[in-house]
């Protein structure tokens, strides 16, 4: 049995590996295409946690880890500065578009 137990240990951990090695390589890619890039990681319940990049050019994106824990070895991996929270200097570096405001704009009205 405790082997058993080992073994489901053993793939856990390899599959978190796996999952920090991807969300690194995108993050890399992220701030590759974007002049480098800073973070913030916080906690969405259940479903784990949002990283949040914002790109040296004020591009920005988000990935989706499944644990906090995830996260924050991922962006350490990719080896971006990361943020306790989004505000301040760090927030007044994304840039949106026409896109994001009539989203926004949607949004506000119901469409």
């Amino acid at each position: 049995m405790a082997d058993t137990q080992q073994v489901d240990t053993q793939k856990a951990d390899q599959k978190a590996e796996r999952k920090v090695a991807r969300l690194a390589k995108e993050i890399s890619a992220f701030a590759k295409a974007h002049g480098g890039a800073e973070g913030q990681v916080a906690y969405i319940g259940e479903r784990g946690a949002r990283i949040v990049l914002v790109g040296e050019d004020g591009g920005w994106g988000d990935l989706v880890a499944p644990s906090t824990e995830i996260a924050r070895q991922a962006v350490q991996k990719a080896g971006i500065t990361v943020h306790e929270s989004f505000d301040g200097e760090f927030a007044a570096k994304v840039t949106t578009g026409p896109y994001e405001w009539k989203r926004m704009a949607g949004i506000q009205v119901g469409g």
